[in-house]
């Protein structure tokens, strides 16, 4: 593989080190036992020579079936294969192990091969796009297909793997003597509601909540309630995806809130001397809080990761993610066979998102119109729209529910029952809380410990 350099008009060799392979090489011909940790982070394609790419393959297939790797049981292998002599022959095989004093440098020679791998696969990338771009497609497509070769590369890198149990154990008991002494930021984010606190032990990190109900029950308040909290009290940086509704409206009701103000008062700018002291006050405070809203339509999972990481460059790390909502989003480019499998992509994207991230992220979801024809109109999660599939990637599920939704004249209005459906580290229930519409505003009904 060779590259033409536009200025120069010179052939340009891709990044490789062939000392490194051999001395990678040479150190399993003198130590077996390297093999095993050049195998978890090398794959035979990261060698750049063809014939060190075959030998590492032989080598490989030898310890799979638990046979010896030296120089006598490889060369026995490639001569199998037949490809012996391609590589350089036994000669070759022998200088490899003499070329290496020590192999306890092996773990380097490993690392560099894999860089210099990484580099040539983002060559490719990078050619593959320039590629896309000459074809016709729209910016936005190609933008799409960049994201997904350079994610691709990046989800690519080898992970942990195996932790010792023991180890895990030590940094769990030291989590909950800090629990014990009572160190908040141990637990997870505060919704800024006691009793749903308690529930769910605050929102944890890496988590995908869904928030469902029927349209107009709450959803859109009781999630930016939520992130109101988490910018304004935790003051942690928030990113708010509204494909619903244009952030002025969002702002508005975030100062309806923080003002106690009703929001038709807003509206019609109908306000009073005192009103607007408190307009102005909860502007300032509000002003203030890392909140960041992105009202863009018909976002895919592609910009939203995109849009994340440049905020996260932009601000620190995220304190939380909310999507209003979910089945306004689309998965990508790719045609799925129907509306479900899209939005299974989708609720598989966010929970990824949400680990990336190593954020809780709320995704409000829509409810079927099945919960209508049913006399208890509690939502059950069976009632989650068009997919079963998001119930599996949550990690909670949680539905609002005001029987004043069905029955103005209920002894429950002005009350909102948040019903915990699913919750996987943790016990399912139920916390009312008080919704003053007016002001899009919850309230916790818990008293204060």
């Amino acid at each position: 593989m060779t590259f033409l350099g536009e200025e120069s008009g010179t052939l340009r060799v891709p990044p490789h080190s062939v000392e490194a392979e051999q001395a990678l090489l040479g150190s399993i011909f003198l130590d077996p036992e390297v093999l095993l940790g050049a195998s978890e982070i090398l794959a035979p394609e990261d060698f750049y020579r063809e014939g060190h790419r075959r030998i590492y393959e032989a080598m490989l297939a030898l310890a799979e079936n638990g046979e010896p790797v030296d120089v006598v049981s490889v060369a026995a292998k490639l001569r199998e294969q037949g490809i012996l002599e391609d590589v350089g022959g036994d000669t070759y095989l022998f200088d490899l192990a003499a070329s290496v004093p020590s192999p306890k440098n092996a773990l380097y020679y490993a690392e560099v091969i894999q860089e210099k791998a990484l580099l040539r696969k983002l060559i490719d990338a990078a050619e593959a796009i320039a590629a896309h771009g000459y074809t016709g497609g729209s910016a936005r497509e190609v933008l799409e297909e960049a994201e997904r070769l350079i994610t691709t590369l990046v989800e690519s890198r080898p992970e942990e793997g195996f932790r010792r149990l023991q180890d895990v154990l030590v940094e769990l008991y030291q989590t909950l003597e800090r629990l014990a002494q009572g160190e908040k930021e141990v637990r997870g984010l505060s919704t800024g509601f006691l009793d749903l606190d308690r529930l769910l032990a605050g929102l944890r990190r890496s988590d995908l909540i869904i928030i469902a109900a029927r349209p107009s029950v709450g959803k859109t308040a009781f999630a930016l309630n939520i992130a109101h909290h988490v910018a304004l009290r935790a003051r942690k940086p928030v990113a708010f995806f509204s494909l619903e509704m244009p952030a002025e409206q969002l702002a508005l009701r975030l100062l309806s809130a923080e003002a106690n103000l009703d929001g038709q008062l807003l509206r019609s700018g109908e306000l009073g001397p005192a009103d607007w002291d408190k307009l102005t006050l909860a502007m300032g405070k509000l002003s203030e809080a890392p909140f960041y809203v992105d009202d863009s339509p018909g976002l895919t999972l592609i910009d939203m990761r995109t849009r994340l990481r440049r905020l996260a460059r932009e601000v620190g790390p995220l304190g939380l993610v909310v999507v209003d909502y979910l089945q306004l989003m689309q998965a990508g480019r790719r045609a799925y066979e129907n509306r479900q499998q899209e939005i299974s992509a989708i609720s598989r994207g966010l929970k990824a998102i949400a680990r990336e991230f190593e954020v809780p992220l709320i995704a409000l979801s829509q409810l079927s119109r099945a919960v209508e024809q049913r006399q208890n109109k509690r939502p059950e999660l069976s009632d989650l729209r068009e997919s079963g599939s998001i119930e599996q990637d949550a990690d909670v599920v949680a539905f609002l529910y005001r029987e004043d939704y069905y029955n103005e004249s209920t002894e429950a209005a002005g009350k909102v029952e948040v019903l915990v459906k699913k919750h996987r580290n943790g016990p399912t229930g139920k916390v009312v809380l008080g919704f003053l519409r007016s002001f899009s505003k919850f309230v916790s009904l818990a008293p204060h410990a």
